[in-house]
C-alpha cells in the first residue's frame, strides 16, 4: 500500500493557477488538499518582480529566507506521498516552498514539485529544493506552462494534451506518469 497522497500548494498570484492545478490533481488521485498560506499575505506589490525591492524579489535574493507559514502544521504520518505546488519565482520555487519542507520529518516519503509558470522551465528547482527535504524521495518536478493547459479526465488520467509518457514513478500499488513539455501529470492507474 502507497499510503495517503497529500497534495500542497502555494499559490500567490490573482490568478491562483498552481491552486486550479492542485485541485486538477486532486480531482483525478483523490488525497488530501492543503494550501500552503503565508503568515504574511503577498500583495500585488510583493509580487512585482520588475522591483528589486518588492518582498518577492529580496526574499528570492536571499537563499536563507524563510518566510513563514500561517496555521498549525500538519500531521504528515499518514501521507506516504506529498504533491507540492508552487509558482516558479526566479527560476526555482518560492522559498516559503523551503519553509514547509523543512518544517516536516519526511524521511521516507515520496515528494513530487509541481510548478506554474508562464515561460520558465523547472531549471534546477528540483536540486534547490532536495536539501529541504531531507530523508525523502524526491522526485523530479514538472511545471504547468500557464495558458497552454486544458483539462481531460479519461479512465483516471489527467491529461494536457500530449501522447508521449515520457516515464513511470511507481509508488506501491499506484503508478504516477509524468509527461514533459507541458508538464502533465497522468495520475493513478491502479494495478
Amino acid at each position: 500500500m502507497y499510503g495517503k497522497i497529500l497534495i500542497a500548494y502555494f499559490s500567490a498570484s490573482p490568478s491562483r493557477r498552481t491552486e486550479q492545478v492542485a485541485h486538477k490533481i486532486v480531482d483525478v488521485i483523490g488525497g488530501d488538499l492543503h494550501e500552503i498560506v503565508p503568515t504574511v499575505p503577498y500583495t500585488e506589490d510583493d509580487l512585482n518582480w520588475n522591483d528589486s525591492k518588492s518582498r518577492s524579489s529580496v526574499e528570492m535574493r536571499d537563499p536563507k529566507s524563510r518566510p513563514a507559514i500561517a496555521g498549525e502544521p500538519l500531521d504528515l504520518a499518514p501521507y506516504q506521498v506529498i504533491f507540492v505546488g508552487f509558482p516558479i519565482w526566479w527560476y526555482v520555487a518560492p522559498h516559503i516552498i523551503n519553509t514547509f519542507l523543512e518544517s516536516y520529518d519526511l524521511t521516507g516519503k515520496t515528494i513530487i514539485p509541481f510548478a506554474t509558470s508562464g515561460g520558465s522551465s523547472m531549471g534546477q528547482t528540483t536540486a534547490h529544493l532536495r536539501p529541504s527535504a531531507e530523508g525523502a524521495l524526491m522526485k523530479e518536478g514538472r511545471r504547468f506552462e500557464m495558458g497552454r493547459l486544458r483539462w481531460r479526465s479519461t479512465r483516471g488520467l489527467l491529461r494536457s494534451g500530449f501522447d508521449t509518457i515520457l516515464k513511470k514513478i511507481r509508488l506501491g500499488a499506484a503508478v504516477f506518469f509524468i509527461w514533459d513539455e507541458c508538464s502533465c501529470f497522468f495520475c493513478r492507474d491502479v494495478v
